[in-house]
Parts: C-alpha cells; sequence; structure tokens
C-alpha cells in the first residue's frame, strides 16, 4: 500500500513540478491575502502581530481549497480517474498518495508564508519549543486537510458545479483545523496564553479521523464519481 501511495504521490507532485501552479498562482493568491488582511487592519502592527496566527490560517486554508480544486479538476477532466478505477491501485492506496502530495504542496505553502508573517507582521519565535509547536502543528494539519480536501474532492469530483459546491461543502468541515491551529500558533508566536499543545491533540484527532474514514470510504467515492 505504502509503495502504491508513494506513485500515486509521485505523479501528482511530478504534474505539479512541471506545471508550477502552486507558486505561480496559489501562493501569489495566500500572499495577497495577507497583504489585504494588512490593509485591512490599517497596518496596526499591534493588531497584525496579535492576529497573526488566525490570518495566517485563513490564507492557508483558502489556498489550500485552489490546490485541492486543481487535483480535483485535473483527475476529472483528463480522465484519470476513469485509469485510477481500471487500475490494480487499491483505492486506499490511491488516497493514501493523494492525501500525501497535497500535504508536500501546503507544508511549502506553509513554509513560505511563515516567513511573510514574521517579517511583515512582525511576529516572532522566541525558543525552539515554539518553533517545534510551529512545525509539528503545520505537519498535523497539512494532513487533515489534505485528508478532507481528498475525501470531498472525491465526493464532488462528478458532480456538475463542483468548483462551487466544494469549498461549501469543505469549509464548515475545516472549521476545527482553522480553530486548533490559530490557537496552537497563538503559543508558538506569542500571541494568547494558551496550551497550544492542548490544541495540537484536537487537529491530531481531525487528521486521523478523515485518515481513516478516507482510506475506507475512498472506494466507494471512486466508483461513484
Amino acid at each position: 500500500m505504502f509503495r502504491d501511495a508513494l506513485l500515486i504521490a509521485g505523479k501528482d507532485l511530478r504534474i505539479e513540478a512541471r506545471s508550477r501552479v502552486v507558486f505561480s498562482q496559489v501562493l501569489p493568491f495566500a500572499i495577497l491575502a495577507l497583504v489585504l488582511f494588512a490593509f485591512a487592519l490599517d497596518a496596526d502592527r499591534v493588531a497584525l502581530r496579535d492576529f497573526s496566527p488566525g490570518l495566517f490560517w485563513v490564507a492557508v486554508l483558502f489556498a489550500g481549497l485552489l490546490a485541492i480544486q486543481r487535483t480535483t479538476n485535473l483527475e476529472h477532466d483528463d480522465s484519470t480517474i476513469d485509469s485510477l478505477r481500471l487500475s490494480a491501485l487499491e483505492p486506499p492506496s490511491i488516497f493514501a498518495g493523494k492525501t500525501m502530495a497535497i500535504s508536500v504542496q501546503l507544508l511549502a505553502l506553509q513554509a513560505l508564508l511563515v516567513l511573510g508573517v514574521l517579517m511583515f507582521y512582525g511576529a516572532a519565535i522566541d525558543s525552539l519549543g515554539d518553533a517545534a509547536l510551529l512545525g509539528v502543528t503545520s505537519v498535523v494539519s497539512s494532513v487533515g486537510v489534505a485528508a478532507a480536501g481528498t475525501l470531498y474532492g472525491a465526493l464532488t469530483a462528478g458532480i456538475r458545479g463542483r468548483e462551487t459546491l466544494l469549498p461549501i461543502l469543505l469549509l464548515p468541515v475545516l472549521a476545527p483545523v482553522l480553530i486548533g491551529a490559530t490557537r496552537a500558533f497563538d503559543d508558538a508566536l506569542g500571541s494568547a496564553a494558551v496550551n497550544g499543545w492542548a490544541w495540537l491533540a484536537l487537529l491530531g484527532l481531525f487528521a486521523v479521523v478523515y485518515l481513516v474514514f478516507g482510506l475506507l470510504a475512498y472506494g466507494i467515492l471512486l466508483e461513484e464519481s
């Protein structure tokens, strides 16, 4: 299963490496969102620093939604989904591979956006423990978002108007990620006195639930899409 998942992840990442859509379109969109947030707060440095975790994760979720939509549309428009159904690959392997590929893209986006938050919003990382919390939160959140996005992408793949339906279905589901990741980043960046590791447990639970559910249900969704 792991070998087949790596094959699927490698395929999706090679497509992205050749098209460079994430870095040429999705990343500029996320950076523009951060800039617009700064304008909305009237360049108030204190407010920007205090609200930077929430603004960061709103930008990440919207940018991640674009990446998920792109992956879903490629599979459907090029009839790749039919090839996957007819292949000898097991549906759980396909789900795991797609989740891995989207997770890698989200982590790359976050790495660059964190630099933007540190540079433009005045946020700071004061210790190695804070840096570790920041990194683990990013990884766990990326896996959770990718798993949910892959699952709902398959659910809406064969539906007309999926470009608008996917955000309507997915964004409410990602509310626990937005809340948990924001609170964990509040702790890591010193924006609020909270226990970030406890909120990280919520993110871990979210990721595990959608990973397990996706591994079990993706085959049914793949046949119906």
